[in-house]
This record gives structure tokens, C-alpha cells and sequence, in this order.
């Protein structure tokens, strides 16, 4: 028999977190080789690099803790799956999945952080 464990995260570093303007952040995801999506909590949405997965960092994700270099974020209350931006760049109008993430306990727990920063 196969024993399955379960281990969550326990700690998220956030090394930078910066708000954005609405259409920066869609801006921001949109790349020549397709459009990436964003993340959605309770009234939050936002985006997050994570390091390269050294030695040491894969160390802390073993144990539970994780580290997000940047994290984008602004307001948008109500939840929507797609978002569309009209960019000057591609002249054209451009759609982004928006992922629903508040079931996450490490998004809700993000959001929380953040709205206590304000």
C-alpha cells in the first residue's frame, strides 16, 4: 500500500509586492508567445515570480516555505474569468484567463496579508 502524505506550505516570502494599474497588470502578462493568466481572490487580482529553483530554495520548499520574488496586484471585486485589454502594441483587443484561486489557503491568506498593508 502507498502511503500518501499530506504537507502544506507554512510560510510564503513575499520579497516585492507592488500595486498596479488595472491595464499594467494585464499588460504585464502578455507575452509574444501567448497571454498568461492571473489569479483572483476576494477582491484581489494579481500575479507572482518565483526564483529559480536552486539548491537552497528547493530546500525551503521541502520544508514548507516558499518565496515569491515579486507580486503584482490590484483591486477587481467581482470575479470575472476573462479580461480583455485593447493594447496599443498588437492593435488588436486582447483576452486573459483569470483563474478563481480563492479556495487556495495560501492565495486567501496573500490577500489577507495584503489588505492589512494598505
Amino acid at each position: 500500500m502507498v502511503k500518501i502524505s499530506y504537507s502544506p506550505i507554512t510560510e510564503l516570502v513575499v520579497h516585492e509586492a507592488v500595486r498596479l494599474d488595472f491595464d499594467d497588470l494585464l499588460r504585464e502578462r502578455i507575452t509574444p508567445s501567448g497571454n498568461m493568466p492571473l489569479y483572483w481572490c476576494d477582491g484581489i487580482l494579481f500575479t507572482f515570480n518565483s526564483p529559480p529553483l536552486t539548491r537552497d530554495i528547493m530546500r525551503d520548499y521541502l520544508n514548507g516555505k516558499i518565496h515569491w520574488m515579486e507580486a503584482h496586484y490590484t483591486d477587481m471585486k467581482k470575479y470575472e474569468p476573462v479580461l480583455e485589454l485593447n493594447d496599443e502594441q498588437y492593435k488588436a483587443t486582447l483576452k486573459i484567463r483569470v483563474i478563481d484561486t480563492s479556495r487556495s489557503s495560501l492565495h486567501a491568506e496573500f490577500v489577507k496579508w495584503l489588505k492589512s498593508k494598505r
